[in-house]
Parts: C-alpha cells; structure tokens; sequence
C-alpha cells in the first residue's frame, strides 16, 4: 500500500500521468520516424534490444533510434491541487537526445529528411499529443561502419525534444490544525 502525507515516510506517485518511459517511448519515436523520414516501420528499430535482430543487408535502408541522453531543464514546480482528499502536482521539463542511425544507399538522404522535417508544424503538432517537443536537430555526420569485413554507409543524427514530466503524489490536505502564536 502506498504512503500518504498522512502516513508518514515516502512518497511514491500515485496514478500520476508520467511521461513516456521505456517500451512506450521508443514506440512514440518509432512512428515518429517512420511518419516524418518515410521509412517503411519494421526498418525503423529501437536503438537497444535485449535481443536485436540480424542487421539488414547493406542494399537496404533502415534506421535505428533511441534515447541517448536525458537531461533536466529547469527547478520542478510544485503546486498544491485542493479538490477532493487533495494531492501535489509536480512539474518538470526534460531534455531527450534521440540519437537516430541511417543506414542504406540512401542513408544520408533520409537523415535529411528527418532533420528538415521536424520542423514542419504538422509534425510538431503530432508530437505534443504525447507532451513532448522538438528543439533542434544537430548536423548529419557520417560514420561508416565496418560489418562483416565490408563498410556500410551509417549517418548519425541527433534530434533534441523537450518534454514535461507531470506526476501526482498523495499529499493531503490540512483539514484542521492547532495554531500556536509565538512572540
């Protein structure tokens, strides 16, 4: 069971609208990918798999994103929700670094795309469904790669996204108190 201000101790969320995280956020950068560069989605995988599957031939065009880095933006803000038994909304912005590795003939090409298209609104738009935002996009840099005794054609871009954590935590309100003044 978990703790409420009443109780004393920790306090963990509770049933708090947290942000994306693992499985679910790759799933959200996945069908950003695919939606912006064109990519066809089984040649769009998550970065790190606990068991990757083989890698595409190098005639073939294919994609692998995945968080780099999170950082915090700024202090939380913390503010007080009265309805009800009360509760504690706590506020954060993150910064994400989505690494994103082209591969292919035309891995440069579609590295491009990506980038430029970012910043079309009506992809934007799709992105803040899921509370999230783009900031930026670095250059495109390559990065051959040998596999298998044969170099194969690897552009690397990172895609900088903000986004807001919101999670509640079971403070309660104060229904009474005994005041004491003190000179």
């Amino acid at each position: 069971m978990a703790n409420t201000s009443a109780t004393g101790g920790y306090l963990a969320p509770a049933g708090s609208p947290a942000p994306s995280e693992d499985d679910q956020l790759e799933d959200i950068l996945q069908a950003m990918v695919v939606g912006i560069s064109g990519l066809p989605g089984p040649m769009v995988r998550p970065r790190w798999q606990p068991n990757p599957p083989k890698q595409p031939e190098p005639n073939i065009n294919w994609c692998a994103v995945g968080v780099h880095e999170t950082k915090t933006v700024a202090n939380p803000a913390i503010s007080h929700v009265g309805a009800g038994d009360g509760s504690d909304e706590y506020q954060m912005h993150e910064e994400l670094s989505v690494l994103c590795t082209f591969y292919g003939p035309q891995a440069q090409a579609y590295a491009s795309i990506l980038r430029d298209g970012i910043f079309i609104p009506q992809n934007s738009e799709a992105i803040k469904s899921s509370l999230m935002a783009f900031v930026g996009a670095s250059d495109i840099r390559p990065v051959p790669e040998l596999v298998n005794q044969q170099w194969v054609r690897r552009y690397d871009l990172f895609i900088q996204m903000r986004r807001q954590v919101v999670r509640v935590y079971p403070v309660l309100n104060i229904l009474s108190a005994e005041p004491t003044i003190v000179d």
